[in-house]
């Protein structure tokens, strides 16, 4: 059983490691951004590479010290605060930044775990390459933390979630031992697949420190628009549509409904909306084409089939890169006015894409028997991940409805629609702490059962992040 740092374990770590290692336990570092979890103290360490985050670790290892990961802090799920530990050793990324490598005849990038996503993509632009992977908090958010949630964001539907666009990583392990990892090979079928293990992992099974990432050729051409669509049902419709005629130059596809468009005129009343009337429903999509073609003209193809098929009631295709990032900006808005408005409990949930229209419509009936809710339903319908969020009714707090348990009423209710719908009730935030029960209830328990044997042989001691992902035993 893992426990906390004691004199004893302190005083070896501080002769072990540079006095540089050590860092002041600011709030930022005991605290998320839904104010659900909080730490309560700790030792925060900041290595400067895996050598030294390896020196800690066996210290930590022997000792038996709880070891909490910390990479941004951008995670919603809990995963980075060590919430009921008594005085864990925290790790920071923060000072392994470094792109060690660039090599874009192989569309590869080579970046440490501390390395905040927007300095890769700045690296990866100097070099002509594009790294796809695109979320609201990529200026904050770092390499190790993204991969080790397997973040999603808006560009999974062309090029992947983060495993699929990492091709090695290192790490190290709870014992102190250093993976070296860091292939850049397409082709590697030598034994298990331990990188795709640890992306994803949450930090429960070892810290990645650094990781080689797939690069892309910069589309040519970019385009974006904003079409209203009749349903959920035409907005697959459409999707497919948009498919067929472009293949896989769609970038992104992102499903948004009234109720949310109303939190953002109310949040951010100086935002502009692409439509002066707030349409039922409205899709985001974004292309990029190759050299020759023209995204205007592709998408005007698009929008006018649509039309043809009744699909699309209005649109606006973006004239100018400016114009295109402000759909962007409109869209990734979004959690911003959420958080304004204030949800009661907000779901990332996936289920297969036929049946997204269905669990729209069940999720909301579920909803309904409980309250009369308000549903902000949004996301990534191209890649079956929607965010369905629900709040307190007009001129209500959503307080009152945490305090009585009305929350966990809701999302066991909208859980059940997700998992006979034979979906997911994490899409791309990971489990963290909020979800662990959630895991028990809903995961194949042959899974369950090999993700616990996994972690015992991998954190015997259970020092990893205890918690987070599965309950420490």
């Amino acid at each position: 059983m893992a426990g906390p740092v004691t004199n004893e374990a302190e005083s070896e770590l501080r002769a072990a490691l540079p006095a540089s290692a050590f860092r002041d336990l600011e709030p930022r570092y005991l605290e998320e951004g839904r104010g659900l979890w909080h730490g309560t103290g700790g030792l925060l360490i900041a290595p400067q590479d895996a050598v030294e985050l390896s020196a800690a670790m066996r210290i930590a290892a022997r000792r038996r010290v709880s070891v909490i990961p910390y990479g941004g802090g951008t995670g919603t799920v809990g995963g980075q605060i060590g919430h009921g530990l008594d005085r864990p050793l925290i790790v920071s990324l923060e000072r392994m930044t470094r792109i060690r490598a660039v090599h874009p005849e192989a569309n590869v990038l080579i970046a440490e775990g501390g390395a905040i996503l927007a300095d890769v993509h700045r690296a990866a632009e100097a070099a002509g390459r594009l790294f796809p992977l695109s979320l609201g908090s990529e200026g904050s958010a770092r390499i190790g933390g993204l991969l080790g949630t397997n973040a999603g964001g808006t560009n999974v539907l062309r090029y992947g979630n983060a495993r699929e666009l990492t091709l090695g990583v290192e790490a190290v392990m709870a014992d102190g031992s250093i993976l070296r990892g860091l292939k850049r090979l397409r082709k590697d079928n030598s034994g298990y697949d331990l990188r795709g293990l640890l992306v994803g992992s949450e930090g429960t099974l070892g810290i990645i420190t650094a990781a080689a990432l797939r690069l892309f050729p910069i589309p040519a051409e970019t385009g974006a628009a904003m079409l209203v669509v009749r349903s959920p049902e035409a907005a697959l419709a459409l999707l497919g549509l948009a498919r067929d005629r472009l293949g896989e130059q769609v970038s992104g596809f992102e499903l948004m409904e009234r109720t949310g468009l109303r939190f953002l005129k109310e949040a951010l009343p100086d935002l502009r909306a692409p439509f002066e009337e707030l349409p039922e429903w409205s899709v985001l999509v974004d292309i990029g084409l190759a050299e020759g073609q023209d995204a205007t003209e592709a998408l005007s193809g698009l929008y006018e089939a649509a039309v043809a098929e009744d699909l699309v009631t209005d649109g606006v295709i973006a004239g100018s890169e400016a114009q295109r990032q402000a759909f962007w900006d409109y869209r990734e808005a979004m959690p911003l006015a959420n958080r304004h408005v204030g949800a009661i409990c907000s779901q990332d949930i996936s289920v297969p894409l036929e049946r997204l229209p269905d669990f729209i419509e069940a999720g909301r009936a579920a909803v309904a028997e409980i309250g009369p809710f308000r549903i902000n339903c949004f996301g990534h319908v191209g890649d079956g991940n929607l965010h369905f969020n629900v709040f307190a009714p007009e001129g209500e707090s959503r307080d009152a409805y945490r305090a009585d348990g009305t929350d966990r009423r809701l999302t066991a209710a909208i859980h059940d629609v997700v998992h006979e719908m034979e979906g997911s009730i994490s899409a791309e935030h990971g489990v963290g702490r909020l979800k662990v029960g959630d895991l028990e209830r809903y995961q194949d328990p042959v899974k369950l059962a090999a993700m616990r044997a996994i972690k015992r042989a991998l954190d015997p001691s259970g020092i990893l992040n205890p918690g987070a992902v599965l309950r420490a035993e």
